[in-house]
């Protein structure tokens, strides 16, 4: 059988099939032997085949499991590496059409770095990127500013922007059209608001939210794992055990991924030669260099140095890229963005 992963719980997935079953299904022993460098060699977004014999497990209260057995080929992936294995990555999300970064300038605050390591990893796996600025209901007239400066730096480099209030639902309507038809995978820092907004699009799936931490200022983890949310009336997919359903995946269907908050965003498998095109405005500006190896950090003829030190590009997206060249010694992981 065929089917889509719609719930990764860490130890279990639940796959809905194309004949609209909703299975649940644990990965086949020896499916990790394969070259996967990944602490989930199955993610949400997946396509996979699930073997059509139900088997029993003592170590489950479910008897009716099934098993995984391959995974069809990606269109695309969001992956970061893997916090606590430097050599191995996390997949967030597979297949997906767009992703919306939600992002808060205070309560917590969102670093630009983070934004912009996400940003290039999604252009390393052809992903376009919506960023969501949220919580704009709680922000004083300085942050306001701030935030409207960040605005207009992403837009001026080619990203769509939006503010947003999950917490009142100002500007949440508006998002739908952009959701219409689409698999879309929300990411962003713990705290940000991703449940809030998920339960303002699709009332009556009650995600349950916290709130920040007042001594740090920072998120606390609700979401513990990912899921596919179906945007489209028909029942909720949250079941583990077979059901029907009245609706099949459809590219026609609108999905959102709800996905555990994230503190750090380290990149993966980025080669030092190609990490200048993932970011739009550096690219644009390196092909005017005078050495085509140039790294931009201190040859002559830089087209990039000379755009840096005339503001055509912003200090803090420039001190990113730098910080993403530095990621290839890998005894470490820059976790604090």
């Amino acid at each position: 059988m065929r089917g889509l992963v719609i719930k990764n719980t860490g130890s279990s997935y639940a796959v809905l099939t194309d004949d609209g079953l909703t299975l649940n299904c644990i990965v086949k022993g020896n499916f990790r032997l394969k070259g996967i460098r990944s602490t989930n060699p199955v993610a949400v977004g997946d396509r996979v085949e699930v073997s059509d014999a139900e088997i029993s497990s003592p170590k489950s209260q479910a008897s009716n499991l099934h098993f995984i057995t391959q995974i069809e080929d990606r269109r695309n992936y969001i992956i970061r590496k893997s916090i606590n294995l430097s050599k191995q990555s996390h997949i967030i999300a597979a297949n997906v059409d767009q992703a919306l970064l939600v992002v808060t300038v205070n309560r917590p605050q969102t670093s630009t770095t983070f934004i912009d390591r996400f940003l290039a990893s999604a252009e390393a796996y052809r992903v376009p990127v919506i960023l969501i600025f949220n919580k704009t209901d709680l922000l004083d007239e300085d942050e306001r500013r701030y935030q409207q400066m960040m605005i207009q730096l992403y837009e001026t480099i080619g990203y769509e922007c939006r503010a947003i209030s999950a917490g009142t639902g100002e500007g949440v309507e508006e998002l739908r059209p952009l959701l219409a038809g689409k698999i879309t995978v929300l990411s962003g820092n713990s705290g940000v608001g991703k449940s809030t907004l998920i339960n303002r699009l699709v009332p009556g799936v009650n995600l349950r939210t916290a709130d920040i931490s007042d001594a740090h200022q920072t998120g606390m983890h609700t979401t513990t794992f990912s899921e596919m949310i179906p945007l489209t009336p028909h029942p909720s997919p949250h079941t583990t055990h077979s059901s029907p359903l009245t609706t099949h995946p459809s590219p026609h269907n609108a999905w959102l991924i709800d996905t555990p908050g994230i503190k750090g965003f380290g990149t993966f498998d980025m080669e030092r030669e190609e990490l200048t095109s993932y970011f739009r405005e550096i690219f644009e500006f390196s092909k005017q260099c005078r050495f085509s190896n140039c790294t931009h950090t201190h040859e002559p003829g830089c087209a990039v140095l000379k755009a840096l030190d005339e503001h055509y590009i912003a200090e803090s997206r420039y001190q990113s890229y730098l910080s993403m060249l530095n990621d290839k010694d890998e005894s470490k992981y820059r976790e604090a963005y």
